[in-house]
């Protein structure tokens, strides 16, 4: 077998989504070290903190950075890669080696840009992480005009696309944490403050469903960017601004901030005194809190919407014995509305596109029924986590993986 030069653009090293996603990419190639020679060139995702844990995996990473360096010092202009795989949103896409494939979470709205097509198809295959992504990916079409030849332009995904979710991670050790909650009953959500995660609606539902409730509490691992003091500081100020609106309230809202190991965040999903996840996103690629939170056993709440469907519904049999999908989790409603003109990013998040606005009432609902009724709603989380552990192991969605990558290098076509 010949050993291919493949080179893996992403930010692997950052405290973001995409961060974890290269890092699944590159978990996924490592499998396959006697086919693949692999090269990093690791980028910037915004202004997102950098990993800080001195792990086997970053120590790998560090060395891999070491050799491709050499490799492009000593080769110049001679250098040559059989593969690449970016892991990016599809604007930075490029033809770097003789095999392109593109990796994304894809869009949380309805509705992909013109540039995120036009960079497609120079591909020679892309993956994404939700069924949700990838028919939106599809379903996204242009029509203009060719400003130089006159002629009619149609615009639409001309290669093929696949579906690789996220697989469930397990660790050694589950971390005892100390979280000096006062609150007999505790949501638990862990967002960037950030437009599309709103948090404030979560925050305003909370504090009105049990605002003369003492014993109820909601758990925010929150920061606007980075795990730094001045952005705690950020954090606290726009948390007690919002809360200043209600007047007097009983219940409770907890603030975790800063750098916590991976061991310590999968610990909360499954902490004696939280009890509950909760999402108010306006849409997800995938919702990889939310994934945690299911394959940890522990009941969800959110918006009926976008690409954490894939596995907060779980296929069962009907008495007719056909298959059909059954919700596991507490359906958040919700309505379309067009992209607030705040959170357009050109090039990305299109101003005609459209994403979920959770119902406030329904948002209250939810909350009021896991906590009146916890006991059914665990049942149903713990079904459900069976179902996930069954299917999205490392295994299963590494092969996935390289499959897609195998497709990209025999040029198979299933757009």
């Amino acid at each position: 077998m010949t050993v291919k030069k493949l080179l893996l653009r992403a930010p692997v090293l950052t405290q973001s989504g995409y961060g974890e996603h290269g890092r699944m990419v590159l978990r996924a190639l490592r499998t396959r070290e006697d086919k693949y020679d692999i090269y990093i060139h690791a980028t910037n995702w915004g202004k997102t903190s950098w990993q800080w844990e001195d792990t086997e995996e970053r120590q790998w990473i560090d060395t891999c950075l070491e050799k491709t360096m050499k490799y492009l010092h000593e080769n110049g202009e001679d250098v040559k890669f059989d593969l690449s795989v970016q892991v990016t949103i599809p604007n930075e896409w490029e033809k770097i080696a003789d095999v392109n494939v593109g990796v994304t979470a894809g869009i949380e709205t309805t509705k992909t840009s013109a540039v995120w097509l036009e960079k497609a198809n120079i591909m020679d295959r892309i993956v994404t992480v939700s069924k949700h992504s990838a028919n939106v990916f599809k379903s996204t079409t242009y029509d203009g005009q060719n400003p130089q030849t006159g002629e009619d332009v149609h615009l639409k995904l001309e290669t093929p696309i696949d579906v690789v979710n996220y697989p469930f991670k397990t660790y050694d050790t589950i971390e005892d944490l100390d979280l000096n909650l006062t609150t007999k009953f505790n949501f638990l959500s862990i967002q960037q403050w950030s437009p599309r995660k709103n948090v404030p609606q979560l925050v305003q539902a909370f504090v009105e469903q049990f605002r003369s409730n003492e014993d109820v509490g909601l758990v925010l691992k929150a920061n606007l960017m980075k795990n730094c003091i001045l952005d705690r500081r950020a954090t606290v100020n726009s948390i007690k601004a919002q809360l200043q609106q209600y007047g007097d309230y009983k219940c409770k809202i907890y603030l975790l901030h800063g750098c916590m190991k991976e061991e310590e965040i999968n610990s909360l999903y499954t902490h004696p005194k939280l009890h509950a996840y909760i999402s108010t996103t306006h849409g997800e690629g995938f919702g990889l809190p939310l994934f945690e939170a299911a394959y940890n056993g522990m009941p969800v709440m959110a918006p009926d919407w976008s690409g954490h469907l894939d596995f907060l519904y779980m296929p069962q049999k009907t008495k007719g014995k056909k298959t059909r999908n059954k919700a596991m989790f507490s359906k958040i409603s919700y309505t379309l509305g067009p992209v607030q003109e705040f959170a357009v990013w050109p090039g990305v998040v299109e101003p005609d596109s459209k994403w979920a606005f959770p119902e406030l009432g329904s948002i209250k609902m939810s909350m009021e029924e896991i906590h009146k009724d916890y006991g059914r709603f665990k049942k149903r989380a713990s079904n459900l986590q069976k179902w996930v552990l069954n299917n999205f192991s490392e295994d299963q969605i590494h092969n996935k993986l390289i499959e897609s990558i195998n497709k990209a290098e025999q040029g198979e076509n299933n757009v």
